[in-house]
């Protein structure tokens, strides 16, 4: 196995998958003395329990999944204090690993127990439950309160979506109206909801989702190292061991994992599988699950991402029939509220949880948005915000084709760990857009990498996407790249490089043979940015985090293809 430095991706994926999912953080410890533990008939408020948000009314839950198995699901439900006595309120319901009362990935040293803070953001800045909203964390198989084996987005994890939703529509406090929420895993579980086609749901909000977990786990066989991270990750959340003052029946669903080791046995070695066709994944194909889904859908995607990816983003959007609203940009893996230690927006764009709340208002309440919001709203690579009717939208798709060419695939940089297709200089601003694709015929055995470069007149050039896969007996490679809204400004030019997998964001086993390339060819979708309609938005910070750690000097050589001019 090679060693080589890691990318600033993957230090990042390093980073962010220790405590997977991320966040604008939890609380941490608090110091207060005993504190009362709600159950399903005793409501506990922030006066008898500092955990429980001022003006909520804390209750906890249990019910069956809906896959027929002794699964039972644990939900901490939080009402307003004062709701009135036959009073009915939409739902909106997270279903997800992270609301375990000891800590969301790791044991946060409270001194008592009380409902997971995760969301306690859209309690407070969003004022969920002043504009008369529930809240509803259930935990999914596995995880915090919760019986059964974790089965991470599987069949079992879809059960409990299903039941979940059922079951905070058919309460007493309840309208039948549930939307659901979610940031990582549990927009993931979000998306989940979508495709289950369920009456009761009537609205997604996704930050940051999955939208196929081979994806996020592996690249066209080749293992990811932060695929390989979160399964452990997963696998020590499902072992926390919860408080000593929880309900006895929550603490000994918290067990299960410790009395079954087969369960993140079954977890780990489900993940090694490098099939992308196996059932293990097709199950958890979230975006080939989509098609003919309508569910409003509101999400956000940062196109330089090095966590949940825009992998398969495009799939799930053109198989999703519904109304879409999306924030998309060059950030990491982010909330749409989130800040900076210095205060600036991460996503750039203000107004997060006004647009949410106007979403789920107009969706779970009928409602008519007092704002007029762009369907999408899109920050490109130059810090410049747009509006579009949809995602993507480009003027003209192509093929141009790359020279043939060979390398040496020894995992690691050097003279012959790649080669290089230029274009010529663009003579107007292109945006590449939508998600390219390459094929190539292959002699050889071993890996690829292909990365597309933005180079400037002077060789600056900065890495704006990439792809890993196998290359087997087969002699054929096809793979998608990352879904990309890149803009190549006049007298730019693009380079493609095609050659080993030089980044230690993948755990590939070098082949020490050369491999030689032809008929590669590569098709791009581009827009023209004078069509441009601004929308609101300051430029994002992790752009420049981004341009800094992904541009280098590059010397052009010889071009031997044309972009696709978007008005030919």
């Amino acid at each position: 196995m090679k060693k080589i430095p890691m990318t600033a991706a993957a230090t990042a994926a390093v980073a962010a998958l220790t405590l997977t999912g991320a966040l604008v953080g939890s609380a941490g410890a608090t110091q207060s003395d005993a504190a009362a533990v709600a159950d399903a008939e005793n409501p506990v408020t922030h006066k008898d329990n500092d955990r429980v948000p001022e003006g909520a009314a804390w209750t906890q839950h249990y019910f069956p999944s809906s896959d027929g198995s002794d699964t039972e699901l644990h939900a901490d439900v939080l009402l307003p204090e004062k709701l009135p006595e036959g009073k009915r309120v939409p739902v909106i319901l997270s279903v997800g690993a992270y609301f375990g009362h000891s800590g969301e990935q790791k044991d946060e040293k409270w001194s008592h127990t009380g409902p997971s803070d995760r969301f306690t953001d859209l309690v407070e800045e969003g004022d969920l439950l002043d504009r008369g909203y529930a809240l509803v964390q259930v935990d999914l198989r596995g995880f915090g309160g919760s019986s059964g084996c974790l089965d991470s987005l599987g069949k079992g994890e879809q059960a409990d979506v299903k039941a979940a939703i059922d079951w905070a529509a058919k309460q007493p406090w309840s309208t039948g109206k549930v939307g659901m929420y979610g940031k990582s895993y549990d927009a993931a579980t979000a998306l989940i909801g979508n495709n289950l086609d369920q009456d009761a749901l009537g609205a997604v909000v996704a930050q940051e989702p999955l939208w196929d977990m081979y994806r996020t786990i592996r690249s066209n066989r080749v293992p990811m190292l932060s695929g390989a991270l979160a399964t452990n990750t997963y696998n020590q959340i499902a072992l926390l061991e919860q408080l000593p003052d929880d309900q006895k029946r929550y603490r000994k669903n918290a067990g299960y994992e410790k009395q079954h080791a087969e369960c993140t046995a079954y977890n780990t070695s489900n993940n090694l599988q490098a099939d992308p066709n196996s059932q293990y994944w097709q199950e958890r194909d979230l975006a080939g699950q989509a098609k003919g889904s309508d569910t409003p859908l509101f999400f956000t995607q940062g196109f330089t991402e090095p966590i949940t990816k825009p992998e398969a983003m495009q799939e799930y959007l053109a198989n999703h029939q519904g109304p879409e609203r999306g924030w998309l940009g060059p950030w990491d893996h982010v909330r749409g509220n989130e800040s900076t230690a210095d205060g600036r927006l991460a996503m750039g764009r203000a107004g997060w949880f006004k647009e949410v709340m106007s979403f789920y208002d107009q969706y779970l309440k009928g409602i008519d948005p007092r704002t007029d919001y762009p369907a999408y709203a899109i920050e490109d690579s130059n810090g410049a915000w747009r509006s579009q009717d949809t995602w993507p939208l480009p003027a003209r798709s192509a093929e141009v084709v790359l020279r043939d060419g060979s390398y040496v695939d020894k995992g690691e940089p050097g003279a012959s760990a790649g080669f290089f297709t230029w274009s010529h200089p663009v003579e107007q601003d292109v945006r590449i857009t939508a998600t390219p694709s390459i094929k190539m015929t292959t002699e050889g055995r071993g890996n690829v990498m292909v990365k597309l470069y933005d180079v400037a007149p002077d060789g600056k050039a900065v890495m704006f996407n990439e792809q890993v896969s196998l290359v087997d007996a087969s002699g054929q490679v096809a793979v998608d790249l990352k879904s990309s809204d890149w803009t190549l400004d006049s007298g730019h030019s693009l380079a493609v490089e095609i050659g080993t997998v030089q980044d230690g964001g993948w755990i590939d086993t070098p082949a020490h043979e050369r491999i030689r390339v032809t008929d590669a060819r590569l098709n791009l979708a581009v827009d023209d940015p004078s069509d441009d309609v601004p929308t609101e938005g300051k430029r994002s910070p992790f752009l420049d985090t981004y341009l800094t750690a992904y541009t280098k000097q590059l010397t052009p050589k010889s071009p031997s293809f044309t972009v696709p001019s978007p008005r030919a």
